[in-house]
């Protein structure tokens, strides 16, 4: 079943996003965003992190809720990474109905095996959503550490499901987990 989705705060706050048609994007609910957007706004989190002017990276991004829900928030600008076409094509479609292509890019990718940062600075925030049980997350981790994608520090934003486990990695220091129905949210500072 397909839920109608909307930005839900910021200069965007009530326009509507463009879902899948069908299951095979899974999209971070209004709700859960607007837990995690919460959660970044307001919660010390040991290091001057700001979302206000951040560079944010979107990986698995689906639909591009995520970041857009951050442009909207203040953020200053988005790299969406999704290596499928049906991703790519929502995340275009919403970009442009919120006039958000001067400040974002959509790069098709696979999150899990990013390579080398080379022609962009890096980025202090991250969302990583991969699909549920398909041992991407480490992976995507590893990726953005090895290829010098995040500043130091960063935070990330990464989604798994509920009973889902998140090994500690190298250079990534766990600050918050909550759950909210059947997703996990587990924020990781890196660097």
């Amino acid at each position: 079943m397909v839920f109608p989705m909307r930005i839900t705060a910021g200069k965007f706050k009530g326009r509507a996003l463009i879902a899948p048609k069908d299951a095979s994007v899974r999209p971070t609910s209004d709700k859960v965003r607007q837990a995690i957007f919460n959660l970044l706004e307001h919660h010390q989190f040991g290091f001057s992190f700001r979302l206000e002017d951040a560079r944010a990276i979107d990986l698995f991004a689906g639909t591009g809720a995520m970041g857009l829900e951050a442009l909207s928030r203040g953020a200053r600008y988005c790299l969406f990474i999704d290596d499928s076409p049906q991703s790519r094509a929502l995340i275009r479609q919403n970009m442009e109905s919120l006039g958000l292509t001067g400040a974002s890019k959509i790069w098709r990718r696979d999150a899990a095996g990013l390579g080398a940062l080379d022609t962009l600075s890096p980025f202090e925030l991250a969302f990583l959503d991969p699909p549920y049980r398909r041992n991407l997350m480490e992976p995507a981790l590893a990726g953005l550490r090895d290829g010098r994608w995040l500043t130091t520090p960063a935070l990330v934003v990464a989604e798994t499901q509920k009973n889902e486990n998140l090994p500690p990695m190298e250079g990534y220091e766990l600050l918050d987990r909550r759950s909210y129905g059947d997703t996990s949210v587990v924020i990781l500072k890196y660097g």
